[in-house]
């Protein structure tokens, strides 16, 4: 079953104000950014490229999967939630990566309460997406 990409995508206004506290990741080639499972440590700015998304049932057997691409937030819910990441995400080889540290989030969202809304989107469209594909099956 798969994500829809859209779903990840962040507004413009918000990955600008997130990428000023970010670094950059190299992906000369495929990339693992986090592992489903994993406690979150921060969140991955997909700036172009492709990177691809999976979760697995307790079995290891592949149960929704999904592609990303430019401008998507990555591992969101499980930062927001502190949570562990409940997605597998593998950053494709020339993709343009920046990881954002908890730390650096929680000071961006208390500093400018109003991209809070703003995450809250992204977060929306990912349920929705994860909805729908609960629906197909």
């Amino acid at each position: 079953m798969n994500l829809d990409p859209s779903a990840f995508v962040a507004d413009p206004a918000l990955i600008a104000s997130l990428e000023k506290g970010s670094t950059s990741i190299p992906c000369s080639e495929d990339r693992l950014l986090f592992r489903q499972g994993d406690a979150p440590t921060g969140l991955y700015i997909l700036k172009s490229g492709h990177a691809v998304l999976t979760m697995s049932s307790t079995l290891g057997e592949e149960i929704i999967s999904g592609t990303a691409g430019d401008g998507s937030l990555l591992g969101l819910p499980g930062l927001v939630g502190n949570q562990a990441y409940t997605l597998t995400a593998i950053a494709e080889a020339g993709a343009e990566i920046s990881f954002v540290t908890r730390e650096s989030f929680t000071a961006l969202m208390g500093s400018d309460p109003t991209l809070a809304f703003k995450v809250l989107t992204v977060l929306a469209a990912e349920v929705r997406s994860a909805r729908s594909v609960i629906l197909q099956r």
